[in-house]
């Protein structure tokens, strides 16, 4: 279609939207020009009227949610244009989105460098970040190496990153897939009308029922993933003569067991929402999301686990008399309930959005007490640690605990309550079924404001409070058997909570409980000005964060630091952006961006331990960000796609990490705190689309990435004093370990090499077939920072370095070896019905068709904090603390069937 006009000053393109089948109007499809900052919304019949002053040729988009975009070249002049009637097909693609969910669910292992962004980009249809999502996702691909933490995520205009770790919890609103579809994504460093947004962009996901087409959709899936079976069912009433709309979800989630052994599943969630429009400028809308999601966890593997059990083995679960039970369970219930109000005219905009969160996250496990171990896979029980034996190989040893452990893999259930019923510990708890909980209570409200200013410029601003609390405790949940829980710290004889009762029943608090205060303001401000061939923008952002924690456990080891409030940590902070694009023609345009910002390091990070005190980490300074990109357009009539190169440098970044560690200066368990640490993102990216014929279109993805440490961090170990084992006892509680020699090591942020090739066929007939064969490389596991400091070669026994060091094998040691690459080939289809105006669609995902085995990700351990004592334990090759890994899925699938009236 194209239509031909002269030079005028203001231009009207009108048009009506139509759906393909029913030829009903659609309303609520969201008309604008390719480049241009003017956009409508179609009414109730589906006619639109878009004014512009643009010139010459251009490109007019039509979207809507499940639907397919439609693209039409204009050649503007100086008579309106009337496109007439224009039909749009639904996109069968979009049952996809369900699919995503249940990939990045698998995030629910939340360990160490786990989290995916994959969630973030399901609302994009940018064809490199689509396949970064749909396929390399599965192997924890980060879109140019990015944690989520980087981008940002709004439900009706509510920031919902969470202050723990500024990660977006996606589980807040898991299976709520058909509420939470209408979403707006800004990728990268893109302009947003909703917020300054992140370095991976902004996602703003809009519920309001008065913007939802009318029905009723009807959905039954099954998978063999994380769940095995889902049904889900949504309705919208559409927008009533008195203006009122309502909405409503409920879905259910279920499994026995996942893709992973003895990774239990249940989850059902709710979403209702209702909204006025009180005339044609005003509107209010109240929504309610409550989503249970409760989930047994798996366990990283060492080599010889894996060897001697398998890649989907779980150590964490066994039969209890006639019931499959996991010790490591993952429940969370976070209800989220939002009041929202909009004002909206044709040259300006007002939201003022207010959101109530409550709820909580826990994580079960089982403590033991002047006890053996439980778990399976304890070094003592498998076969290395007789091969690794100081006194000499004992290969009898290692082959009784080869036979032992296939015989008695699994947890333990029954040992436990046996060992609880000893006479001798007249109904102590040698065993604890416990949980550590974290809850919050989050209030916030936000006003943001869209204003042009005459025909080229446009201003956004916008400000939010936030206040809230979080409570962490550890709680027990079972005795197994036992009649109190002595609440001591077993390593050092002392108490954990002196103004407490000693003796802890079951649903009493112990071990630890304190409070966080955090209070933030953020705001920014955003002006825009676009002319014919080029925008330009610049953006700043302004915004004070403070925490503060009140201990309520008087802790023996830390009897001046752990109770009551400590002192308030406050934070002032900002950033500015920028971008500028130039068309060089409708077909062709250039897009470059840059940032410059500081932020304060994650709460997560702040204190050495806040179970045990409200020690801040020394000299601890906000992370300085800067990051650029350089982006190119390209639309021809067959070809699209785009290609990026990107910079980004993180610098004064701090970590603290918890482990045990055997080091130069003796054994503990400790916190780590590294300080002075910067990380170094750079690559390239491209993504291309051709389309061969009207039914068939091909693609081809790469990125090519080098995600690397870049300066050598301060590192420090921290540990009570109260122990009178062990040379650390010795000190004031804190060593300086000196310099970590990291620089120039990966980071484990996922594969870093990403190629892919797609083929897919859409028939007439409305069915649809794809394909594609996806290769990830140069992943690497997360390094110990300890074993690069100078205190690994310092003999625990004299105090001095090991004399005998051997730098070959030292460097063999440290060096850090890439996991594998893997090739997956993965296969999508649909199809659709339209009976008796009921719309029926299928969807089939097959990932891992061949079913390679494959690691994803993982970490060393950091127990061999010494250099000979990791020697020794590497002569066999066969190591005790060696590397542990995650595991990607095998061939799995994902079926949904829905029905739509």
């Amino acid at each position: 279609m194209m239509a031909v006009l002269g030079n005028a000053q203001e231009i009207v393109i009108t048009g009506q939207v139509l759906e393909y089948r029913d030829r009903k109007g659609l309303q609520g499809v969201l008309v604008s020009l390719e480049g241009d900052d003017g956009q409508v919304m179609t009414d109730r019949l589906g006619n639109f009227r878009l004014t512009t002053t643009a010139k010459g040729p251009q490109t007019l988009l039509i979207s809507a949610p499940q639907y397919q975009t439609m693209t039409f070249p204009l050649m503007i002049g100086k008579e309106p244009v009337a496109l007439g009637p224009v039909f749009m097909k639904r996109d069968l693609e979009i049952e996809k989105t369900d699919n995503l969910i249940t990939l990045t669910e698998f995030d629910l292992i939340d360990e160490a460098g786990s989290s995916s962004n994959s969630g973030f980009l399901q609302a994009t249809r940018d064809v490199f970040l689509n396949r970064a999502a749909f396929d390399f996702g599965q192997a924890f691909f980060r879109v140019r190496g990015y944690d989520s933490r980087e981008g940002k995520v709004l439900i009706n205009g509510v920031p919902m990153n969470r202050n723990w770790d500024d990660r977006p919890q996606w589980n807040n609103w898991g299976g709520l897939n058909d509420a939470t579809r209408d979403q707006e994504f800004s990728f990268g460093l893109e302009a947003s009308d909703h917020a300054f947004g992140g370095l991976l962009g902004t996602t703003l996901i809009d519920t309001s029922p008065l913007k939802a087409r009318p029905g009723i959709r009807i959905s039954a899936a099954a998978s063999d993933r994380t769940y095995r079976n889902r049904l889900m069912t949504t309705y919208h009433t559409g927008q009533g003569k008195r203006g009122f709309a309502h909405s409503l979800s409920l879905s259910r989630r279920w499994a026995e067991e996942g893709y992973v052994h003895g990774t239990p599943y249940d989850a059902y969630s709710i979403f209702i929402s209702s909204g006025i429009a009180l005339n044609e400028e005003h509107s209010i809308a109240f929504t309610v999301i409550n989503a249970y999601n409760s989930r047994g966890r798996s366990a990283a593997l060492t080599d010889e686990v894996s060897e001697l059990a398998g890649p989907r083995y779980n150590p964490y679960w066994a039969k209890q008399g006639d019931t499959w039970r996991s010790s490591r369970m993952r429940t969370l219930q976070e209800p989220l309930l939002m009041l929202n109000y909009e004002y909206a005219r044709k040259d300006f905009r007002l939201r003022v959005n207010t959101a109530y969160q409550t709820g909580g996250v826990s994580y079960t496990r089982i403590g033991y007490f002047d006890a053996p171990n439980p778990d399976p896979t304890y070094y003592r029980y498998l076969p290395s640690f007789y091969r690794n034996s100081p006194i000499g190989a004992n290969y009898t040893g290692a082959n009784e605990a080869r036979e032992g452990f296939q015989l008695r893999s699994q947890w333990p259930w029954a040992d436990l309550y046996e060992a609880n019923a000893a006479p001798a510990l007249e109904g102590r708890a040698a065993y604890a079924y416990y949980e550590d909980r974290n809850e919050e209570d989050s209030f916030t409200t936000n006003t943001v404001i869209n204003l042009p200013l005459g025909k080229v410029i446009r201003v956004d601003a916008g400000m939010a409070l936030q206040y809230s609390t979080i409570q962490s405790f550890s709680r027990v949940n079972d005795l197994m058997g036992a009649t109190f829980l002595l609440d001591m710290d077993t390593f050092s004889n002392t108490r954990n909570d002196l103004n407490g009762k000693i003796d802890k029943q079951e649903g009493e608090i112990f071990g630890y409980h304190y409070r966080i205060d955090a209070r933030s303001l953020t705001s920014f401000i955003q002006t825009r000005f676009i002319r014919k061939q080029w925008d330009f923008y610049v953006a700043g952002e302004y915004a004070e964060k403070s925490f503060r924690r009140d201990g309520f456990f008087l802790n023996e080891r830390f009897p001046n630091q752990s109770f009551g409030k400590g002192e308030n940590t406050q934070f002032t902070y900002g950033g500015i952006k920028s971008a500028l694009s130039y068309g060089i023609s409708s077909r062709h345009w250039i897009k470059a961006h840059i940032y410059n910002g500081r932020r304060p390091p994650l709460l997560k990070h702040l204190f050495v331990n806040p179970r045990e005190s409200n020690q801040v980490v020394p000299g601890i300074e906000e992370e300085t960000v800067f990051s650029a990109d350089v982006n190119y357009h390209l639309r021809l009539p067959g070809l699209k796609g785009r290609a990026s190169a990107y910079y980004s440098r993180f610098q004064h970044g701090t970590e603290v990490n918890f482990f045990y560690v055997d080091s130069g200066f003796g054994s503990d368990f400790v916190q780590e705190v590294v300080t002075g640490l910067d990380r170094l993102h750079k690559g390239v990216e491209i993504g291309l689309e051709y389309q061969v014929s009207p039914t068939t279109r091909t693609s081809l993805v790469a990125s090519v990435g080098s995600f690397t440490y870049a300066s050598d961090p301060d590192i420090s170990i921290n540990f009570d004093t109260s122990d009178a084992e062990g040379e650390m006892r010795q000190t004031n509680g804190s060593i300086d370990l000196g310099t970590a020699l990291i620089k120039g090591y990966k980071l484990p942020q996922g594969p870093q090499t990403a190629l892919s090739i797609g083929i897919e066929y859409r028939d007439p007939d409305y069915w649809w077939i794809g394909a594609t064969a996806n290769y990830l490389a140069d992943n690497h596991i997360d390094i110990a920072f300890i074993k690069r400091t100078p205190s690994f070669k310092i003999d625990p026994l004299t105090g001095r370095q090991f004399e005998s060091i051997e730098e070959g094998d030292l460097r063999t040691m440290l060096n850090q070896d890439p996991i594998p690459p893997v090739y997956l080939l993965n296969l999508t289809g649909g199809k659709s019905w339209l009976h008796k105006g009921k719309y029926i669609s299928a969807f089939l995902s097959v990932n891992n068709l061949f079913d390679v085995v494959y690691k994803s990700g993982g970490y060393e351990q950091s127990r061999n904090g010494n250099y000979g004592q990791m020697y020794r334990d590497h002569l066999s090759g066969s190591p005790s603390f060696g590397p542990k890994y995650w595991y990607g899925f095998g061939r799995t699938f994902f079926l949904n069937l829905a029905i739509s009236f």
